[in-house]
């Protein structure tokens, strides 16, 4: 059964041939509309199913501020766009929840992740901000890049993150059959606590497909 949601959550392999920009529908379904907010002359998506450490997250990170001291480029000349959706331990979907679904689901366990403040299994979203104490000799928010979080690529970066609708229902059902609740009750408790900001989308395969539509570039990661 994990398995077979592993699969229904996986990305999609890019699609040749897509579309143009010049050819993206001028309305947006309302679901899309995230596409507006992805503005600039450099527009890129990173795709990353896996939280890698927050991997990821420095690699926004490190396009942006790339284009800004290697290329001066402004930072509201720069789009980017991250991914957060999967199940299992290896999964970047539990960025997309507020501390206290962390310490209810105990996502810390889910994911293997403990707290460097505590060195127990983390009951808080290690990748949404920055604390300090957090540093550790590792890529990622606990460590030395604090602006490579979810919250500063938001504030400070403009960056929009989408959280896959299908995904959320697999992670629920996913969570039941590891015995930490009814998965419909599991499924409204962590949309009605997904961070400010973050962007639910019916499907992440479908999202990468509007992003490429609409001239974003794709950065598998």
């Amino acid at each position: 059964m994990g398995k077979m949601l592993g699969a229904a959550t996986a990305a999609t392999i890019p699609i040749a041939n897509m579309s143009s920009a010049s050819a993206a529908v001028a309305e947006l379904d309302a679901q899309d509309k995230w596409l507006e907010g992805v503005t600039g002359s450099h527009k890129c998506m990173f795709d990353f199913p896996r939280h890698m450490l927050g991997g990821g997250l420095v690699h926004i990170y490190n396009y942006i501020s790339t284009y800004q001291t290697a290329y001066g480029a402004d930072v509201s000349d720069i789009g980017t766009v991250g991914t957060m959706y999967s199940i299992g331990p290896e999964s970047s979907i539990a960025m997309a929840f507020t501390d206290d679904m962390w310490a209810k689901y105990r996502f810390g366990e889910y994911l293997n992740l403990n707290d460097p403040q505590t060195g127990k299994s983390a009951t808080r979203n290690l990748f949404y901000e920055y604390q300090e104490g957090d540093e550790l000799p590792r890529v990622g928010p606990i460590g030395p890049f604090p602006d490579a979080t979810v919250s500063a690529l938001q504030k400070k970066m403009g960056t929009t993150f989408l959280l896959c609708n299908n995904a959320v229902t697999a992670l629920s059902m996913h969570l039941n059959m590891t015995g930490r609740g009814e998965m419909e009750a599991i499924n409204a408790d962590l949309k009605n606590h997904i961070h400010e900001g973050i962007v639910l989308v019916p499907a992440m395969v479908i999202a990468i497909e509007k992003a490429q539509a609409a001239g974003i570039s794709y950065n598998r990661q």
